[in-house]
């Protein structure tokens, strides 16, 4: 268990006909709204959205939308009509205009949002809608950033929700709620430490209510699972079977009883373990007894659940976890914490862990790669159009087939849209990775056969997604094979990172002709698949080409997710970069130079010396160092290396400040490599060494900080002995802008 939310029921609600005729006039009045707001900051219609111009393809008259648009606008209307009701709004027709009145003074923005979460017709995608409309409108009140943040959480999106809540918490910084949400995304998301220190400092300054000393002992349990060593695996399960026993008597919460239970009973206590759990049992009986609200309660069905896991009765646990599977459909975070303690205790009771696959159904992440339909004219066929509607089936059938509603690809016309149309017709979630700038992609990779359609359901895909990504700014050229493997390495990476916070399996999918191609294709991708997955689907074009009765075969010689067929260049290559700098060089004093070339640089010197990890390159200034490695793998660890060398050093004793310490910025993308010709040494260039430089800067003293292209491409290679932790969204150094970042730490591997 973990974070219970209060939700408010709208199951009750009935929609009358009345309301179901004005739905069209609340989605048309929105939109008019939204169009006089926007226009009011400046903006004005683009044939797509483009935040620099401020240009938008929904800024034009309601009866002019696409009529997929009016309907995502009636179905957002319909939620709102639900909530008002609830809340005890009665909606009232007079000259034509609409209007909500309270039957009493009991409604807010934040309590209509806390309604909205609930509704089986919101998703992710509609929740970040609200999120840019609703913040933009009603910046004053933080409990939209609560309610938002929150809804997020649930749907098992621990990044997202906390770039919400940490932008809440910058303008309130002491709001409780605010930082109790914070804490749990960053539990969710892997950054435990993190969290724990954020809800110590909470404790610490007076706030020891039930909730926050809940999910402290949430946080000492996920470093009970992640330490190696036995004694410290011991105190932290410890101290999370106390913090969970101090809320619950606190509190009288069955949440923090159930914790409690489970905890104590991994310690060995069965049956103080049992005796917790019968009492939590009979509190959440009583809850659901007639006429209570909490019937529909996720959190309440799961503890039961729980409960009946802990004291044996694995049919009871089987209808209880079933009714809140089905209660929270979509929650894919709560779920996700929930089948966690149910695998922990079916582990420690030697109980059959297949029941955990039976009772907690959580969507597959699919990561997709797939061939661009054939241009006119292209004289090595691959992706014939008249397969167009059977590609699209196949894809469908077998996301279907998977259960995957999690779909991470590009946007180049053919396999990639029919794929995220596909995604989105089955109500899943559609994350983009453009290989470079939105207008060059379609010019080069989406609007390249005459007459067709695929530009305008390019900007409906783009318009439908969770999140859309352009790792890097620069132009695709001559050598833009090593952009589209970089592409294909970024989604596999993200893709991985989800399916682990979701605690889910990730299917990789490719619409593949079964041919090698160029680098950075479907071939490569499917063969860099298989080095993780012993299942690759694939939709074999060659096979529909069969079935079709057509005569027409595929050739080779693809080079990515565009229409090109060029190699990929000599002077190119796919590099992690490291940038470190000392804390207050500028600040040493004449006498301390001779110390701080002899114990730093040498130091430094002598950890590269020792060292496995081996740069290709390497360049110092000052107090500056540049290396470039060939792998992830290899710069996290020689960054922790060099870490470890600053630390362990009494800076004092060589005459040097106290405080001396190094800060570490790392990220990885294609770099150009090219012999300078004053040094005659071998460089490496480009706008991804410009970006990594800006990292370094922002990172704290004694701390290694990373871009999310570096924790991505860390996850997709299978780094098991660093993570990375999610810092949020980060201005970068001199005005570089706002990144996500994260924390490289050491992970203690069993």
């Amino acid at each position: 268990m973990s974070y219970k939310p209060e939700p408010i029921d709208t199951s009750d609600v009935t929609l009358t006909t009345e309301h179901l005729k004005i739905t069209e006039s609340i989605a048309r009045n929105t939109h008019e709204i939204w169009s006089t707001q926007r226009l009011g900051e400046g903006w004005e219609y683009g044939p797509q959205r483009d935040d620099a111009k401020k240009q938008h393809p929904g800024l034009v008259p309601y009866d002019d939308l696409p009529e997929s648009e009016k309907e995502y606008d009636r179905v957002i209307s319909l939620g709102v009509i639900k909530a008002l009701l609830a809340l005890g709004y009665r909606i009232e027709t007079s000259s034509g205009d609409i209007q909500a009145t309270p039957a009493q003074d009991n409604g807010n923005l934040s309590l209509i949002l806390d309604s909205l979460k609930n509704s089986s017709q919101l998703n992710l995608s509609s929740l970040q809608q609200i999120r840019r409309e609703t913040i933009n409108i009603q910046p004053q009140m933080p409990d939209i950033y609560r309610v938002l943040g929150e809804s997020i959480l649930n749907l098992g999106e621990p990044l997202m929700a906390y770039d919400i809540l940490a932008e809440g918490l910058r303008g309130w910084p002491k709001d409780v709620r605010l930082q109790q949400l914070t804490a749990l995304a960053l539990a969710r998301s892997g950054a435990a430490h993190r969290a724990n220190a954020m809800l110590l400092q909470l404790v610490e300054s007076g706030k020891s209510d039930g909730e926050t000393i809940s999910l402290l002992a949430r946080t000492e349990k996920d470093l009970w699972e992640e330490a190696s060593d036995r004694s410290e695996a011991k105190r932290h399960l410890a101290l999370a079977a106390e913090r969970y026993k101090q809320a619950y008597e606190t509190t009288g919460s069955y949440y923090p009883g159930i914790n409690a239970a489970t905890m104590t009973l991994l310690q060995g206590k069965r049956e103080e373990a049992r005796a917790i759990a019968t009492e939590v049992r009979q509190k959440c009986l009583g809850e659901l007894a007639p006429g209570k609200s909490s019937r529909g309660d996720y959190w309440l069905l799961a503890t039961l659940g729980e409960a009946a896991l802990i004291l044996g009765d694995s049919s009871a646990a089987e209808d209880w976890y079933s009714q809140a599977v089905e209660m929270g459909r979509g929650q894919f975070g709560n779920m996700s914490s929930t089948r966690r303690n149910a695998t922990s205790i079916l582990q420690h009771l030697d109980g059959d862990l297949d029941l955990i696959k039976k009772w907690f159904q959580i969507p597959r992440v699919a990561v997709f790669s797939g061939h661009i339909i054939d241009t006119p004219g292209r004289s090595t066929p691959r992706f014939p159009p008249e397969l167009e509607s059977k590609v699209y089936e196949a894809i469908r059938d077998r996301l279907l087939k998977l259960d995957a509603r999690l779909g991470y690809a590009s946007a180049a016309c053919g396999s990639d849209i029919l794929f995220l149309e596909a995604m989105a017709e089955l109500g899943g979630e559609l994350h983009i990775v453009l290989p470079y700038e939105r207008e060059q992609f379609i010019k080069e990779s989406v609007d390249v056969i005459p007459g067709s359609n695929w530009r305008e359901r390019f900007d409906r895909v783009m318009e439908r997604a969770t999140e859309a990504i352009v790792p890097a700014h620069y132009n695709v050229g001559e050598d833009s094979a090593v952009i589209y493997e970089y592409t294909n390495r970024l989604l596999y990476g993200l893709a991985k990172m989800r399916s682990e916070h979701l605690d889910t399996e990730l299917v990789p999918v490719a619409v593949w002709n079964g041919k090698p191609g160029g680098i950075g294709g479907t071939a490569t991708a499917v063969e860099y698949w298989q080095q993780w997955h012993d299942r690759v689907e694939i939709v074999d074009v060659e096979s529909l080409l069969r079935s079709s009765g057509s005569t027409k075969l595929t050739a080779s010689g693809e080079a990515g997710v565009t229409n090109g067929d060029s190699p990929e260049s000599e002077e190119r290559s796919i590099m992690a970069l490291l940038f470190g700098d000392v804390k207050g060089y500028s600040k040493l004093k004449e006498n301390q130079m001779s110390p701080f070339v002899r114990y730093f640089l040498g130091g430094v010197a002598e950890v590269e010396a020792k060292s496995e990890r081996k740069p290709v390159a390497k360049n110092t200034w000052g107090d500056g160092l540049y290396y470039v490695f060939s792998s992830v793998q290899d710069a996290g660890l020689f960054a922790l290396e060099l870490c470890d060398f600053v630390q362990n050093t009494d800076w004092a004793e060589v005459g040097l400040p106290e405080d001396f310490n190094l800060r570490i910025g790392l990220h990885a993308g294609p770099v150009h490599r090219y012999i300078n010709p004053i040094t005659k040494t071998v460089g490496y260039g480009g706008t991804h060494v410009s970006h990594a430089a800006r990292i370094e800067p922002i990172a704290p003293p004694g701390k290694v900080y990373s871009s999310r292209e570096f924790a991505a491409i860390a996850s997709s290679e299978g780094v098991e002995e660093f993570a990375c932790d999610y810092v949020g969204q980060t201005p970068l150094a001199k005005g570089y802008g706002t990144f996500p970042t994260y924390h490289v730490r050491r992970r203690r591997v069993s």
